[in-house]
């Protein structure tokens, strides 16, 4: 897979699919720009380098309509404000007057496209649809990791018509990625929290055959009772002994998993472990993550509930990476087809 780094990209126009799917109120406000923040190292060479650069990316689910609260408006203030430079948002993603823009870009000048999913092409993975966006770029540059294991146009069409490398984030979590799957330092210990056992039974099975340890919650504990779900290696899987329903995790809980947690050189996490939005129940989920800070292991975490969770407490630099992909991040450590990665390559 070729990377940013082997692209000379001087006056050359730039096409970067990002992640800028962030959390937003009723109003459309972001609640939360982790995701537009980590993809500030790959604009900022692109800066520096002299390219043209058009940014394009989606958010929310509108469903091939356009949705006024669902507009790249605020992505637009907010990368202005964070790189300090005229971002210019087209009205669409597609048509004439985008390609017009993006040849006439202007030093220090960005062009931002409006919201992939307002057309339902992206979705359906239309291959004339990404051949449209193919036309305002000369090089493509995927930095979504976190929507990587979607068929998408933009992410398995796009390359297709144009040179494409992976940007400096995405690099970066398949770097750290792989250092988990491949020759982890041992004993390495994975810790899966939230619930629906069914969007996380795969990664918990393919986890446990190089973990030591597998830590889940208690209603993900409760769903493979109730729906009789078997793991290869039952033994390794850890969670809290009774009170499953419980709204946070109990002492005796807390007091297993940090012992486990301690010995760990490895670590990955995924999944709070209690309500954490309301205080009173967010100790357990403050005591994994306080424990993984203390064992100095080399750690992973990832999903939008545990990110939100150590960005509030202000822990965000205590752990070694943590990834723009939940869903994504499970998927590509559960072995499973990765459509955005597999169209690099």
């Amino acid at each position: 897979m070729k990377t940013l780094k082997d692209f000379n990209v001087e006056n050359k126009r730039v096409l970067v699919r990002c992640d800028f799917n962030v959390p937003i109120d009723s109003n459309g406000n972001i609640l939360d720009d982790f995701r537009i923040k980590k993809t500030l190292p790959t604009i900022k060479h692109l800066v520096e380098n002299n390219a043209k650069i058009i940014l394009m990316s989606h958010l929310g689910e509108p469903d091939g309509k356009v949705v006024e609260i669902l507009k790249l408006d605020n992505v637009q203030k907010t990368l202005e404000k964070l790189l300090n430079i005229n971002i210019i948002k087209s009205s669409d993603c597609i048509g004439e007057e985008i390609e017009e823009l993006s040849k006439n870009l202007k030093e220090r000048e960005i062009l931002l496209l409006e919201n992939l999913r307002f057309h339902k092409e992206e979705t359906d993975n239309d291959l004339e649809f990404a051949k449209k966006l193919s036309c305002f770029g000369d090089i493509y540059v995927n930095e979504a990791f976190g929507v990587d294991h979607r068929k998408n146009a933009s992410l398995t069409g796009t390359p297709q018509f144009l040179d494409h490398c992976a940007g400096l984030l995405l690099e970066k979590e398949i770097e750290n990625l792989n250092k988990v799957l491949e020759n982890p330092e041992k004993p390495m210990t994975a810790i899966v929290g939230g619930k629906k056992v069914e969007t996380k039974s795969r990664f918990i099975n393919r986890i446990s055959k190089i973990a030591d340890f597998v830590i889940i919650s208690g209603l993900i504990k409760k769903e493979v009772i109730e729906k009789n779900i078997e793991f290869e290696f039952p033994e390794k899987i850890i969670g809290p002994e009774d009170n499953l329903d419980a709204l946070d995790i109990d002492e005796k809980a807390i007091k297993m998993f940090q012992e486990k947690i301690a010995t760990a050189r490895t670590i990955i996490w995924n999944g709070p472990f209690g309500k954490f939005e309301e205080e009173k129940y967010a100790k357990g989920t403050l005591a994994i993550a306080k424990a993984i800070i203390e064992s100095r292991a080399f750690s992973v975490i990832g999903g939008g509930e545990t990110v939100e969770f150590v960005e509030k407490h202000s822990l965000m630099q205590k752990f070694s990476h943590v990834s723009t992909g939940g869903g994504a991040m499970m998927a590509y450590l559960s072995g499973e087809e990765m459509p955005g990665l597999k169209a690099l390559n």
